[in-house]
């Protein structure tokens, strides 16, 4: 598997990640959804990565820079035909790397509370990331976790 910077330019990336936001969508309350349409994904202080298996996508993540020492992680997304294949976990080791080369100590993200995210939150768990309070524009919300790890 490959995983690159993706410029986002691409129909078979819209695609992918429409249908993301269509999933966060049915999955969280309007005012709970905080995926990342392709205009904010291609924010200056926004890195996005694909994931490819022999040129086939497979998953996707991004940074967001919050400060100098400090990124979040968005988007993480894996093809519904592959989840449980390992590629979630190669992409945030990866994205992990890439927060630490930036000079980032701390990672943070938000994730849906509800059993929906379950897979989610125990990947992060097992990552070592720990529920922490909102941070950013966050507002306490009962339908979002709110996670975060020193790096």
């Amino acid at each position: 598997m490959k995983i690159a910077v993706d410029d986002l330019s691409g129909p078979e990336i819209a695609a992918f990640l429409a249908a993301h936001v269509e999933q966060m969508r049915a999955a969280s309350p309007p005012e709970s959804k905080h995926a990342l349409d392709l205009d904010g994904l291609r924010r200056p202080e926004v890195t996005f990565w694909t994931v490819r298996d022999n040129d086939q996508l497979v998953g996707c993540g991004a940074l967001k820079r919050l400060d100098a020492r400090h990124a979040e992680l968005k988007s993480m997304r894996t093809d519904p035909t592959r989840k449980r294949s390992g590629i979630a976990s190669l992409l945030l080791e990866h994205l992990i790397a890439e927060a630490r080369s930036l000079g980032c100590t701390r990672l943070s993200l938000e994730t849906g509370a509800s059993d929906f995210f379950l897979p989610a939150r125990k990947l992060y768990e097992k990552f070592d990331f720990a529920a922490c309070a909102p941070f950013a524009d966050y507002r306490p919300d009962p339908h979002s976790a709110f996670l975060t790890r020193e790096l």
